[in-house]
């Protein structure tokens, strides 16, 4: 099915924030900001898993689909995400990390992806030194258009994360698999900000 809404303001012509959604925001760190945009029951787990890797110094936003169900239509595709609260946050942060939900349910591992190429790479190096599977990205899951929401920040390079639902439900399963898989990501990030 395709999505329904190509930008926010059809959304919100529809859906009722507090509702059918909501939004989640703690802007602590101008510079690192990690977004889920499809948080909630939309691609479960994608909150959590940005909420652990932001932990209490990166800035931090989900939108959350709360809907009983068919949270799928809430799913604005990521180089049409617009959502105000969302492009304000991006616009301060140097580097935008977004946390997607890869449907595969057979196997757990991360597809990375995203213009920053030197992060991309420090964190798939970090992950696999941390036991975990990454894979190349597949086309439409590369995360290179420069309208991709994880690549309009102030360098205009992010990175995209799209987590297996394999993997993401071993991450809820597992809270400390959780907080390792967040480690090996934040590590990255710091790494490559200590430069």
């Amino acid at each position: 099915m395709a999505n329904p809404y190509r930008n926010f303001e059809e959304l919100i012509a529809k859906e009722v924030e507090g509702k059918d959604f909501e939004i989640s925001i703690d802007l602590k760190n101008k510079r690192i900001l990690v977004l889920a945009p499809h948080g909630g029951k939309i691609e479960p787990m994608t909150t959590e898993i940005a909420e652990a890797i932001s932990g209490t110094d990166f800035s931090f936003y989900s939108f959350n689909g709360l809907k009983k169900d068919r949270n799928g239509v809430l799913h604005i595709e990521s180089h049409l995400f617009d959502e105000p609260r969302a492009l304000q946050a991006v616009k301060k942060a140097d580097i935008v990390v977004t946390i997607h939900g890869q449907i595969d349910g057979e196997n757990a591992f991360v597809i990375v992806g995203g213009l920053h190429t030197g992060l991309c790479s420090e964190i798939k190096r970090q992950l696999e030194a941390t036991g975990f599977e990454t894979r190349p990205p597949t086309i439409g899951l590369a995360g290179t258009d420069p309208m991709n929401i994880c690549n309009r920040g102030r360098m205009n390079r992010g990175v995209q994360l799209e987590i297996s639902r394999k993997l993401r439900d071993a991450l809820k399963a597992n809270r400390d698999l959780l907080q390792t898989f967040a480690n090996a990501i934040r590590r990255a990030i710091q790494l490559n900000f200590s430069k």
